[in-house]
This record gives C-alpha cells, structure tokens and sequence, in this order.
C-alpha cells in the first residue's frame, strides 16, 4: 500500500494516468498543470503542454504561479500571443486533451464559470470562460476537474459557459460541434465516465474510503452507475515522492 496522501494528491495522479505519451494538452494552472507534469515525470515524457498565455512545448523547471509566469518560457518550442495558441492549434484542433474545472457542472458535463442565479440579476458573477468554451468544442476529448458537493452538481446549470455532450436536448453533434466534448470527470469522491448514447456522466471509480451514498447525495439527479464500480487505485509511493519533493516541494498547489 501506498503511503498516507491527501485527496487531491489522489486526483493529481488519477489524472496524470489519463495522459497518454506524445498527446498536446491544453493546460491552465492548478491541479491540472502538476498532473501534466507528473504524466512527463513518468510515463509520458513527450506529453506536449500548451499554455493560454502562448508558452507551446513548455518544460518548466519548477511549477508556474501563473500562466503568465516566466519559468514557461524557459525550453519552451515557441512563445506566440494568445491569438496564435487559439487560431493555429485550439480551433485548428491540434489540442489532444484539454483541462477544465466548473463552478457548476450537469448531467451532460455543461459548465458554468459565468454567473450564479439569474444573468441579468445574479447572485454571484463569476470569471466567465476565458479559454474554456473553446476548450470545450475543439478539443478532441476534455477531462474535468471539480470539488463534488450539491452546489457544484446541480440538476440544471445556471448559465452554459462551456458546452458538454448534450443541451437543450441537442448533441454535440447537432450544435455542429467539432471537438470531442468531455469524456472524464474527477471529482474528490469518485471518477465518472459520460455514456457515448446519451451523454450523461456515469460513475465508475469510487476513491478509498468513500462510500457510495457519500457519491449519490452529492450530485443533484437521479446519478447512474457502471455495472462494475471499482476502487480508484492508489498513488504509488513514486508518485507521491515526485509530487512531494520534485513538482510541489513548497506545497504550492497540494
């Protein structure tokens, strides 16, 4: 067994797995930067990582504090403006994975990081999309990251910000979407997968020591499960090392 780690070192790893070698990823900072980082640090060391702030190809020598912090530069293959990350590799779908979190997330994997209550009059104004709506249509897949509770996971979004696999009764398909859409959902209690007929998220991971009620009565719908729930692995004691001493030694983002 794997040392004692923390939940989020726990989905740092899930999601590092989820990278498969030679893939351009779409990343933002947080948790989904030091699992990128991680993929390179151990099956995936010619993982491609592009950043908003135009750093492609980015070899950092320790974690950004922001998209815009100098250490992307360093070995990076190129640095462009933000309109040439977009244009020339998002829209042109070159973008393998993207990275997204939600204020608000449905069953289909639609997000909201627009407003909270009504548009006009909300009780909350959030950042809005920045990358992410486009993130969201032109990437071949797109994994998400989120804390799991009833605000988060509401039956209905408040505001679609990015797209998912279905809305308004419409697929992907339908809205005349390119990208993939979300296919991978990681919260802090489980990992869920979204059906390919009906676009709705199903569990199929539950984190050790949680249990199954503990998933059910933290998302707002009746939540469907894998016939074959199983335990989401643990961090191998490497993992957590490099994480640890290599990646977040300040415990910056863990």
């Amino acid at each position: 067994m794997a040392a004692s780690y923390s939940t989020s070192e726990l989905m740092v790893v899930r999601a590092a797995r989820e990278l498969l070698d030679g893939e351009v990823v779409f990343v933002g900072i947080g948790l989904p930067n030091l699992a990128c980082n991680l993929a390179r640090h151990t099956h995936a060391p010619n993982l491609t990582l592009i950043y908003e702030s135009g750093a492609v190809g980015s070899v950092p020598d320790r974690l950004p504090l922001s998209i815009g912090d100098p250490c992307l530069v360093k070995g990076a293959a190129a640095v462009c403006s933000i309109f040439d990350v977009f244009q020339y590799y998002l829209v042109n779908e070159k973008i393998d994975v993207g990275f997204l979190g939600a204020a608000q997330m449905d069953r289909y994997g639609n997000i909201n990081t627009t407003v909270i209550g009504n548009y006009k009059n909300p009780k909350v104004r959030l950042p809005g999309s920045g990358g992410a709506c486009e993130m969201a249509i032109h990437a071949k897949r797109v994994v998400i990251i989120a804390t799991q509770n009833l605000k988060t996971f509401p039956e209905t979004v408040d505001f679609i910000t990015s797209p998912g696999q279905k809305a308004n009764g419409k697929t992907r398909k339908d809205w005349g979407l390119p990208g993939g859409g979300p296919t991978l959902l990681i919260t802090n209690l489980g990992v869920f997968k979204f059906d390919s007929e009906s676009g709705e998220i199903f569990l199929t991971e539950i984190h050790p020591g949680v249990e199954r009620s503990d998933v059910v009565s933290t998302i707002g719908w009746n939540l469907q499960m894998a016939g074959d729930v199983t335990e989401t692995p643990e961090p191998t004691a490497d993992e957590l090392r490099i994480i640890r001493e290599e990646l977040d030694p300040d415990h910056l983002y863990i």
